[in-house]
């Protein structure tokens, strides 16, 4: 979800209406890479694709991304009370808090998996164990009916490494058959980077875009 992609001269430019939650917990526009969880690999993500989208479509004037992902992470990582969830609900009341009063979170966006994709149990509980962190997410947030949107592991991601990719692609393809107000964004046909792992960042750009569409469909 932090986004591993290559930063152009363009993805450094500002978008009118499109603001990140900086590492200072502060309101700053949103230019890439809006993460920080490793400085050493940040890069172009989806977000800022996904806001431009809605901007474009004039569905907001403005809107505040919250990063918070930490990439290589597993979902036992972002159980209740662990570092990584303590993380984003802090970060996500921060922001609230320095917000204006109309302020409020209007989504989840969620795209993790690789790391449980070599382990046939955490594989075959994905979808149980997510929905438990998302319900317990949203109400520690005090946002029940937010929607989530849950994107498909890239297809270009190698069996060999990860053998239980396509069990965990499942999984996140039917949790909107599980999860209240979640839907599904695929990564059909996208490219990877030349590493086999990560998004390449006219991917990303693409991916943003078709979780914007995802998040229409509320």
């Amino acid at each position: 979800m932090a986004g591993r992609g290559i930063v152009s001269e363009a993805d450094k430019q500002a978008i009118a209406g499109v603001f990140a939650f900086s590492k200072e917990k502060t309101w700053i526009p949103a230019i890439d890479p809006i993460h920080f969880d490793r400085p050493d690999r940040t890069g172009v993500g989806l977000g800022r694709s996904f806001a431009a989208t809605l901007i474009e479509m004039k569905v907001a004037s403005n809107i505040g991304l919250i990063p918070a992902a930490f990439g290589g992470s597993a979902l036992h990582e972002w159980v209740p009370g662990s570092a990584h969830y303590i993380n984003a609900v802090e970060r996500v009341k921060a922001a609230l808090a320095q917000s204006g009063p109309n302020a409020r979170l209007r989504g989840i966006l969620w795209h993790q998996g690789e790391a449980d994709a070599n382990d046939e149990e955490r594989a075959i509980t994905y979808r149980i164990r997510f929905a438990k962190m998302i319900a317990a997410l949203r109400k520690d947030l005090g946002a029940e009916t937010a929607p989530v949107v849950v994107g498909q592991l890239g297809e270009f991601v190698l069996e060999k490494d990860y053998s239980q990719l396509r069990r965990v692609n499942a999984q996140l393809a039917t949790i909107p058959l599980h999860v209240p107000l979640s839907t599904f964004a695929s990564s059909r046909g996208l490219k990877d980077k030349g590493d086999s792992l990560h998004f390449d960042s006219p991917g990303l750009k693409e991916f943003g875009r078709r979780y914007a569409l995802a998040w229409l469909s509320f």
